[in-house]
């Protein structure tokens, strides 16, 4: 169905737009034109944007839909519509689902599964090692073939230095990326919080800045001896984003992200044992958020992502140490990037562009852009809508977050996936 979006400002960080533009999807689900209707163009449908913002779908680097394998806590259908709610039209899966994510097989149902709701589209990333054990290769060349956009061991460390070089020079050598959550499992221990004053006064054991800056050390040296294309998940720590930078600097082929919930919330967020704020890695001081922050102004960090994983109520019910880390991020993951810019960290297009072009760019797919003949992934959102965020309203199965009961600004009120309107408020 042929569609036209009018009166709204449209914002395509890809193109450097920002303006008020219509823009016209013809019957197909492409971007048709920008501006000017082409000849004989007539809408089936139009959408009045007046006031909203229209910009491309948001592009989610790390989500957990929890299917296959924990589906009391959520399925790829139910998390799909939360995404879709949210203005995400397309995101990653890290591999570390039940099976493991290291079979073409297993890459192939989780995009047909997603296929099959026609919701957001879901993209795995296929496992660096077998069952993630980091011990032997996957076939990371037949899992390319099958649809990933890129390799990880997840939140499972590869001890072995020599696998891990391996692996990278199995990657470079297919000109594929490696996605990497760096951190020295011995040094973290059985920590679960920052090492610092909070982590002093609840008597919890801490995850010390250096078990994420000693497997960034790691990973950047083989990644200068390989020459492969890496991106370095969910930093947390000031000195972790200064190598990255550093690297950047000299020329190494990395890139970066940091979660929504990092760039807002520190260490005293925790309290008294708030187990909504147990998440890996830690939240750090806040002169690491800070860092975070300066990282997204100065272009060290080229995504926000929001590390959606939900759980059911039990999950967080237990004391701080044996709770279940991870936040239900997909709901927040706008509204928590537009408040940087009621911050004055950034500009609007800036922000969105973390949420658009940036991560499309990381995985290498066609999204993130409204350039003509695009498929045409829209999110129109009202920026001044405010709201508050309930765990009863959350479209996503999973209602663990520490932003329940907080007032937040940004709502979207229409997505659309391939020119049909799949979400609309």
């Amino acid at each position: 169905m042929s569609l036209l979006i009018k009166n709204g400002r449209l914002i395509d960080p890809a193109h450097a737009m920002d303006g008020k533009h219509d823009l016209y999807i013809d019957d197909r689900g492409f971007v048709a034109a920008v501006g000017k209707a082409p000849d004989g163009f007539q809408p089936a449908r139009t959408i009045d944007a007046a006031g909203k913002i229209v910009c491309p779908g948001l592009v989610d680097l790390r989500a957990r839909p929890r299917e296959p394998g924990l589906e009391y806590k959520a399925t790829i259908e139910s998390e799909a519509r939360a995404a879709v709610a949210a203005g995400i039209t397309t995101l990653c899966c890290p591999p570390d689902t039940n099976p493991v994510i290291d079979t073409p097989a297993m890459a192939q149902m989780i995009q047909h599964r997603a296929w099959r709701f026609g919701l957001a589209f879901i993209h795995p990333l296929g496992a660096l090692t077998q069952g993630l054990e980091g011990k032997r290769l996957a076939d990371m060349e037949a899992l390319d073939d099958a649809g990933c956009v890129g390799f990880t061991n997840a939140l499972r460390p590869v001890t072995d230095t020599q696998v891990m070089r391996r692996a990278m020079e199995y990657c470079a050598s297919f000109d594929l990326t490696v996605f990497l959550h760096s951190e020295d499992p011995w040094l973290r221990g059985r920590g679960c919080m920052h090492e610092g004053e909070v982590c002093a006064r609840l008597g919890l054991p801490g995850i010390p800045e250096a078990a994420e800056t000693a497997g960034v050390a790691r990973d950047l040296a083989l990644i200068e001896h390989t020459g492969v294309r890496a991106h370095f998940c969910g930093l947390s720590s000031a000195r972790a984003v200064a190598m990255v930078a550093e690297a950047q600097r000299r020329g190494l082929p990395v890139s970066a992200d940091v979660t929504a919930h990092h760039l807002h919330l520190t260490e005293h967020d925790i309290g008294y044992f708030n187990t909504q704020c147990h998440v890996l890695p830690p939240l750090r001081s806040a002169r690491d958020r800070d860092a975070l922050r300066e990282a997204l102004r100065n272009g060290a960090i080229g995504a926000i992502c929001s590390d959606h994983q939900p759980h059911e109520p039990d999950a967080k019910l237990a004391p701080f140490a044996e709770s279940e880390p991870g936040v239900s991020g997909l709901e927040t993951l706008l509204p928590l990037t537009l408040r940087l810019v009621d911050e004055k960290l950034l500009d609007l297009a800036a922000a969105l562009a973390l949420l658009t072009a940036g991560p499309a760019a990381i995985i290498g797919v066609d999204a993130g852009q409204l350039g003509v003949g695009a498929t045409a992934d829209v999110c129109i959102f009202d920026p001044e809508a405010r709201w508050v965020l309930s765990a009863d309203a959350m479209v996503s199965r999973g209602r663990n977050s520490p932003f329940l009961g907080r007032e937040l600004r940004g709502r979207v009120t229409h997505t659309l996936v391939g020119g049909k309107v799949v979400f609309e408020r």
